[in-house]
């Protein structure tokens, strides 16, 4: 008696390869979250490879991938269902299973055909069945065999490290849908995610995961053999992947403690946990710390990392600023049970949160400035109009406030490590614009600003202070600031901030000076004003560049304060169609920068 497959096999099995899996990686991870499932505590990825001729050349091509742990292995009534799809044994909400279908579809989206050993009273009683695209396609047979003892492989046998009395072995061949050629690409591009994905149970120890990649044709040559370790995108665990100086101790400080938010949702109340982390000085000293091999590490866990059952679903990227290099030295990352699987949009896969990247990619700001609603508001017409993710908009604009929070945090170290722009009298665009500004006032010319000019000094620091200070710096540096423009009696003061809306820069009279606040949310600071940052310029090792950087940078500064002036002379309708143009200059400019790669 054979079990048959829940589809019109030989129609549907080809669409069924085409399942979602991102890669390799993501479709093994399907099998290393059953083995976990199972209670194992060792799971081998194994990758076999031969040498074959191209050509003039000869190259290994991996032709057989193995899983294999020491779990509780199955018996033959559920073997018998492993294969067939939306057949399986973990539909449950308590842990990391979904629907039934990780092993079948995982399986066929990268090969034409997977074995299936499992035993549970020693390998000598391994029971075994298989599935093969070709056979079911050609209509050899339309089912799955019905389970019988079969020998594991000796090869097997002999790579593998540990066999239990009970366990599992699945082994891919026909290998036609793999990202990657080798057994050395497999192992490698896999290590990363791996660890990313299971660190929890890793850093537990609650498994160990083997790496091995080995010829088939010769059993002693294993080219790489070693245990994943834990990959924190938050970088919050103490022995991980990250390399040196930080392979053994936190990279990350958290930020606060855990957020907690409450759910109600399905008629009980459920549990988000939310942590938060930003980057050590340490990890930021130096010169170019992003280029460092820590940095570059960092550069590969930027996202808001969604985990649920312990295990990551993905790193979404919906609110990082894909233009910005400093995203990589914050952390933060959402834990939540599988009862809200349908809250979040978890797909059967296991890669997405569906609904929280949807939200998560909603402009709330401008809906609430274009309605007037607040979040309540919007969270309750969504109520009103059956959208089950309004408790999601919470979770997302608590995000937001901590992003916003630790974008700031980190502009700050950054500051603190690096010369500031300011404390160069030598080099003042401050000083160069504000005379160019005097020139005009005595040809006529007059701005809105240039009557607060009068204000007495103390009366005009205190006001840019302020100003200054609620735009992100410290008190100290704002406070400097203001002194040093009020005593030069400068027209102009830079300052970086998160600004909302289009434009890269505003423009804000305050105390007789107009402070022009660089928009750190606009890719234009990141792809030329920081670029050309004096602090930043004044590091570069060729002395040439340094000069052509200085002047590069200098006329970028002028730029903006000749605009300024420009707006500032601007009054009625020609001042407001002069901001209109600033906005719509800057949206254009956001669009050209962010769809340049």
């Amino acid at each position: 008696m054979c079990a048959k497959l829940y589809v019109p096999s030989h129609l549907a099995i080809e669409a069924m390869r085409d399942s979602g899996y991102k890669n390799t990686a993501f479709a093994l991870a399907e099998l290393i979250d059953n083995s976990i499932q199972a209670k194992a505590d060792l799971v081998e990825l194994m990758c076999g490879e031969r040498e074959h001729i191209f050509g003039p050349r000869r190259s290994k091509r991996v032709e057989q991938i193995a899983v294999l742990d020491n779990g509780e292995g199955m018996n033959e009534d559920v073997l018998y269902k492993a294969l067939q799809f939306g057949n399986g044994t973990r539909f449950g909400r308590s842990g990391m299973g979904r629907f039934g279908v990780g092993l079948p579809a995982s399986s066929i989206s990268q090969c034409k055909r997977v074995e299936v050993w499992t035993w549970q009273n020693g390998i000598e009683n391994a029971v075994y069945t298989y599935l093969d695209v070709e056979e079911v396609k050609s209509q050899v047979r339309d089912s799955v065999p019905k389970p019988d003892f079969r020998t594991i492989p000796e090869y097997i046998q002999k790579i593998g490290n540990q066999f239990g009395e009970s366990g599992t072995l699945i082994v891919w061949s026909v290998l036609d849908r793999l990202m990657w050629k080798t057994a050395r690409a497999v192992i490698k591009n896999s290590e990363l995610l791996v660890g990313r994905l299971y660190r929890r149970f890793l850093n537990n120890k609650d498994v160990s995961i083997r790496l091995a990649a080995f010829d088939l044709d010769n059993l002693n040559e294993v080219a790489i053999d070693k245990n994943a370790k834990p990959n924190d995108p938050i970088y919050l665990m103490e022995n991980n992947s990250c390399p040196e100086p930080f392979e053994s101790e936190p990279m990350f400080k958290p930020h606060g403690s855990d957020i907690v938010h409450k759910i109600e949702f399905m008629g009980e109340e459920h549990e988000v946990r939310i942590k938060v982390s930003y980057a050590k000085e340490e990890a930021r000293t130096g010169y170019n710390p992003g280029s460092k091999p820590h940095g570059k590490h960092a550069k590969e866990n930027v996202g808001v990392s969604i985990v649920r059952a312990g295990r990551e679903l993905e790193l979404n990227q919906s609110l990082v600023n894909q233009y910005d290099p400093t995203e990589r030295w914050w952390g933060i990352e959402i834990d939540f049970p599988p009862s809200l699987d349908e809250l979040f949009g978890v797909t059967n896969n296991k890669q997405f949160a569906r609904n929280f990247s949807d939200i998560a990619s909603l402009d709330i700001e401008a809906l609430q400035r274009e309605e007037g609603k607040t979040i309540n508001e919007i969270k309750e017409e969504m109520n009103e109009e059956g959208d089950p993710r309004g408790p999601l908009l919470e979770i997302v604009q608590s995000i937001r406030r901590e992003i916003s929070v630790l974008r700031r945090l980190i502009d700050t170290q950054k500051k603190g490590t690096s010369k500031k722009r300011y404390d160069d009298e030598e080099f003042s665009v401050e000083k160069t614009a504000t005379e160019h500004t005097r020139r005009r006032q005595e040809s006529g010319h007059k701005g809105s600003s240039d009557e607060e000019e009068k204000m007495p000094p103390d009366k005009r620091k205190e006001e840019i202070t302020k100003d200054l200070k609620d735009s992100g710096l410290t008190q100290g540096d704002a406070e400097q600031l203001a002194a040093r423009t009020v005593s030069s009696n400068y027209k102009y003061v830079f300052v970086n901030a998160e600004l909302e809306g289009s434009a890269f820069f505003s423009v804000q009279p305050r105390a007789g000076s107009i402070i022009i606040k660089l928009n750190t949310k606009h890719p234009v600071c990141y792809k030329l004003v920081e670029t050309l940052n004096i602090s930043d310029v004044e590091d570069a090792d060729n002395i040439e560049l340094s000069n052509r950087l200085t002047q590069a940078s200098e006329a970028l500064w002028l730029l903006l304060t000749a605009w300024a002036r420009f707006e500032d002379e601007k009054e009625g309708r020609d001042k407001q169609f002069a901001e209109d143009v600033r906005n719509d200059w800057g949206r254009i400019a956001r669009n050209f920068l962010q769809n340049d790669h």
